[in-house]
Formats: structure tokens, sequence, C-alpha cells
């Protein structure tokens, strides 16, 4: 019988070092830094059982999203041209919009909700959040769902 597993989002400033510092090992391998497993937990501080025991169980949260889909709610200012900036973005980021939902805006800002499949994304979630949050126009942004 395969055991069922259970997913958590938990704010990073109360996890245990060590899980921190497997992020740690698995950025500088992923990123060419270090090339073996052994050195990059030397330069971190941390054994590699250590590494071995946790690599599968912590990951950030765009990693667990990976072929999953993805809503996105953003106010933007009422200017044209900018939601199509957003969308362009996200194709650029190779994500697969499967809708787009947006207000009439009040007060000169309108809420758009995109849903994104993440599936064929280039780069990472957190990539293209900070790449459209740091956009002109866009007064906020935030992750309100996801795929489990």
């Amino acid at each position: 019988m395969k055991e069922e597993q259970n997913f958590y989002i938990i704010d990073k400033s109360v996890l245990p070092e060590v899980f921190l510092k497997v992020m740690e090992v698995k950025k500088l391998l992923e990123s060419g830094k270090e090339r073996t497993v052994q050195d990059a937990t030397a330069k971190i501080g941390i054994s590699r059982s250590a590494f071995y025991k946790y690599r599968d169980a912590v990951f950030p949260l765009y990693e667990n999203t990976r072929g999953k889909t993805v809503t996105i709610s953003m106010n933007l200012d009422h200017t044209p041209g900018l939601l199509s900036s957003v969308l362009n973005k996200a194709a650029t980021y190779g994500a697969n919009i499967l809708t787009i939902n947006q207000t009439i805006p009040i007060n000169g800002i309108a809420n758009v909700t995109l849903t994104i499949e993440t599936n064929a994304l280039i780069g990472d979630l957190a990539g293209l959040m900070k790449t459209i949050e740091t956009t002109e126009g866009i007064q906020s942004l935030k992750i309100v769902a996801r795929e489990s």
C-alpha cells in the first residue's frame, strides 16, 4: 500500500537549520557552482547523510508546482497594453494561460486573475512572479491557489 503524501507551506524562518542548508546544497549543485555532493555539503557545513536524508523532502514552492496549475491574482493600473505585457512575460517563461478573468476598473485599478499551467516553464515560478511583479503598473500580485 502506497503511503499518502502530505505537503505543507511553512515559512522558512521557523524551519530547522538543516532544511535550509539542504536547500543551499541543492542550489549549489543545480547552479554548477559545486560539482559533487561532498564538496557542496562541506561548503555549507552539513553532513552528506543529512543531505541525502532530506533532499527529496524539502524544496521551494515553485519546484513543487511543475506540471501543475497556479492561479495568480493581481491588481493592475488601468493602462492600455499592461495586461498584454503581463501575458507576454508569462509566455516568455513558457507558461500556458488557461484562464483570464478581469474586473471592470474601479478608481483606475482592475483585478486580473490568471490560471496558468506550469509544466513547460522556462526557469521557475518565482522568477516569473518577480518579472510580473516588477512591471510598472502592477499594484499587487499573489498566488491564490495551486493544484495539489
